[in-house]
């Protein structure tokens, strides 16, 4: 079948790996932002540049298309495809807003157009095997449930003067990715309790948060995240995933059931041996993972989509579930109060 034709809306960062991607493992169609590094990209990859998406959706009519604008753009850039009736893969969040989310959501529906959003962790084999052995009961009834996001982000990384606002923080920038995952492995988050502080950086954000989620089965959850702290437990750095980091081999993330209990990304779960007692031998069995880039697996995934062979693992919904969590998380440290999550 041949791979369809999809264009990369955002050349910063994330949206140059997507490009990459797109050129290696299906058709890249355009590079489209106005940038002068993004025809440069566009250039050294050998496909078509445009400074803006309206006018390039004038003239071209690719058969997909990823976001990898600005948050605040997703909105706009994700309504211009819909309405093009083009599937579109939006990068994580779905929309700097709930209310703009439901927006992308709604005409998505009006329109009978697919929307995945790039929460590409869910297509790391480390997940789908942890999703598993919960599914398969191996941990029994989930209990409680730990993660931790402790690195140290470098002072040069806030020269840019948006990372140091309202906004950014890295409950916003990088917990949304470990809440998805919390919600795919433990269910729904029916309320949160959270604290944030900004003692250590001074900037007009937090660098620092501790949070408690209660989960709808009953699960609870503690949370704690910090971009000021030199330490190895992080997703970034415990599960090989991005070569930018180093590697750590340690665990971020620990799940407690009744028969037992799994730390990821090590994947190491412990279980007694005979009767279920602190009395009784405990020893872990590492569960095999297959290797994958999950970057390349979601890119795989939206093309099956974009071709009507698959639904969407993490769409529109899924998005803007996560997105409200973290807005009840940063509203809980904002007013001290818990926050429910809506219709709970």
């Amino acid at each position: 079948m041949t791979r369809p034709s999809i264009a990369v809306i955002g050349a910063g960062l994330i949206g140059q790996r997507h490009a990459r991607l797109v050129e290696d493992q299906a058709r890249l169609a355009a590079v489209v932002d106005p940038a002068p590094e993004a025809q440069h990209l566009a250039h050294e990859l050998g496909v078509p540049w445009a400074p803006d998406l309206a006018a390039y959706l004038d003239r071209h009519r690719p058969d997909g298309v990823i976001i990898a604008t600005p948050n605040q753009l997703h909105r706009d850039n994700g309504l211009a495809c819909i309405n093009a009736g083009i599937p579109i893969l939006v990068e994580k969040p779905i929309a700097d807003t709930t209310a703009a989310a439901h927006d992308l959501i709604t005409a998505a529906k009006s329109a009978g157009v697919p929307v995945l959003v790039g929460h590409h962790r869910r297509h790391n084999p480390i997940i789908a095997a942890a999703h598993s052995a919960i599914t398969a009961g191996d941990l029994g009834r989930i209990v409680s449930v730990h993660a931790q996001f402790w690195l140290y982000k470098p002072d040069d990384y806030f020269d840019t003067d948006w990372r140091r606002q309202a906004g950014a923080g890295p409950v916003f920038i990088n917990l949304i990715h470990d809440i998805d995952l919390l919600r795919y492995l433990c269910g729904e988050i029916i309320t949160v309790q959270a604290r944030q502080s900004s003692a250590t950086r001074e900037h007009n954000v937090e660098d620092t948060a501790v949070i408690l989620l209660e989960f709808a089965s009953g699960a609870l959850g503690t949370v704690n995240v910090s971009d000021t702290i030199t330490a190895p437990w992080s997703w970034e750095m415990t599960a090989a995933e991005n070569p930018a980091y180093p590697v750590t081999r340690m665990d971020c993330y620990r799940i407690g059931g009744t028969h037992g209990s799994l730390s990821i990304p090590d994947m190491a779960l412990w279980q007694h041996s005979g009767s279920r007692s602190w009395w009784s031998p405990i020893a872990a069995q590492t569960i095999f993972c297959d290797e994958g880039d999950p970057l390349k697996r979601q890119l795989d995934h939206f093309c099956d989509v974009i071709q009507g062979a698959a639904t969407p693992l993490v769409s529109g919904e899924q998005g803007l579930a996560t997105l409200q969590v973290i807005e009840a998380i940063k509203t809980a440290a904002r007013t001290g109060q818990t926050v429910r999550l809506p219709g709970f």
